[in-house]
This record gives C-alpha cells, structure tokens and sequence, in this order.
C-alpha cells in the first residue's frame, strides 16, 4: 500500500539515499566514475541540491511512501530553464523518481497528476522537464502524457555534457 503525502525536511535523509540510488541505478553507466562521482557530491548528500529544497518553500515535493521507506517522489519546482519556447507563466518537474520495485505499480501516474493539478491550481501556463535523449523508458512515459519535445539542454554530469530533452505540456 502506498500512502503519499508532502515532503518535510525531516525526511531528507531518507529521500536524499532512494533519489541517489535511483539517479545511480539509471545513469551511473553514462559517464565517467569521476564524472558520476562529481554530480553526485553536487546532488546529493547534506549538502546536495534535494535536501536544500526541502527547506526552499518555492519547491513542493510529493512522496509516495510504502510503510516506511519512499518508493517514488515528484519536485515541482519553479521554471529555471531559460529556452525561449517555454511559455511564459510555466513551472517546472525538476524531478520524478520511482523505486524499481514499484514501476508499473501506478506510482509515477499518481505523482505525475499531482504534479499536473499542483501546478494547474498555481496557476501555471505549462509544465516543463527535462530528459535525457537515451532514457527511453522516461520520455514514453511523458509522451502518454502529451509533453511535446521543444528544445534541448546541456546537462553537465561533472565535465561531461549530455543532452537533455525539454518537454513542455500545456496547462
């Protein structure tokens, strides 16, 4: 069973080691060990990115929590992509990680409608994301949900720079 519910700083840590294991798990093979190694230091741990938006009230993460251990989160979080197609007023899917064990089990559905009528209820124009080009799994998912390709980012994984799709749905 799969309870979600609103993230707190209290559940950084646990959520800091499911994202980093899942970030592992799906593009550790990508780069480098010292290119991994550099994102990772930059990503995660008590100094990461993920646990300092805990604390940043612009950001809203979602948890899907099974007894006591994560099994999924969503993080919509301001627009920071600067690509002139985006529309204007959109916000921005920073994150949406599942656990292995849970895919195919309706928790990224359930994440992504929250993500989708969190942002609708802001007052959002789009919902913007980015997506690794080879994370195939990823794109048909946001594709089921009619994100259109609209431009691209370069994702630096420490000193290698990958490309990124940005999707953008309409709200």
């Amino acid at each position: 069973m799969i309870d979600y519910r609103d993230a707190t700083i209290a559940d950084g840590p646990a959520l800091d080691a499911m994202a980093r294991k899942i970030w592992l798990e799906t593009f550790g093979h990508s780069a480098s060990p010292d290119d991994i190694a550099l994102y990772v230091a930059e990503a995660f741990g008590p100094q990461g990115r993920l646990i300092a938006s805990l604390a940043d009230p612009a950001h809203k993460i979602r948890l899907a929590v099974s007894d006591t251990a994560i099994a999924g989160f969503a993080k919509l979080s301001p627009l920071w992509l600067t690509d002139p197609a985006i529309a204007a007023g959109a916000q921005q899917l920073s994150q949406l990680y599942v656990a292995q064990a849970w895919h195919g089990r309706g928790v990224a559905q359930a994440l992504m409608a929250w993500t989708i009528d969190t942002a609708r209820q802001s007052g959002a124009s789009a919902l913007v994301l980015t997506v690794w080009e080879d994370n195939h799994r990823a794109k048909a998912f946001y594709d089921r949900y009619g994100f259109v390709h609209i431009g691209d980012y370069a994702f630096p994984t420490g000193t290698q720079i990958d490309r990124d799709l940005i999707m953008q749905l309409m709200l």
